[in-house]
C-alpha cells in the first residue's frame, strides 16, 4: 500500500476552501497559535529544551508541551514565569481591532 505525502500547508489551503467552519475556527484560534509560536521562539532563543525550561519554571515537560501545542491557555503568572526562565520580559498590549 502506498500513501501520498501531503504537506500541512497544502491541507490547510484545501480545508479552508472545502471544510465548513474550518476557516472560521482557524481564524478564531489564530491568536492562540501566535502565542504558542512566541513561547516556542522564546525557548529556542534561550537555547533551552522543554525539559530545561520545565526545570527552570518548576513544572513538568508535559506542561511545557501543552503550552507550546496551544492546548491550554496560560495564565499571566505562567507567562511571567516563562519570560523570566527564558531571559525575556513579558509585554502585554491592547490593540484596536480593524472592525
Amino acid at each position: 500500500m502506498t500513501r501520498k505525502c501531503i504537506r500541512v500547508l497544502e491541507l490547510h489551503k484545501k480545508w479552508r476552501k472545502d471544510r465548513v467552519g474550518y476557516a472560521k475556527a482557524h481564524t478564531e484560534l489564530a491568536e492562540e497559535f501566535r502565542l504558542a509560536a512566541q513561547m516556542i521562539e522564546a525557548r529556542a532563543r534561550a537555547g533551552l529544551t522543554q525539559d530545561q525550561l520545565a526545570a527552570r519554571m518548576k513544572t513538568k515537560r508535559t506542561v511545557i508541551a501543552r503550552l507550546e501545542g496551544g492546548r491550554t491557555k496560560p495564565s499571566t503568572r505562567t507567562l511571567e514565569k516563562l519570560a523570566a526562565a527564558t531571559g525575556h520580559r513579558l509585554k502585554i498590549t491592547f490593540e484596536p481591532t480593524d472592525a
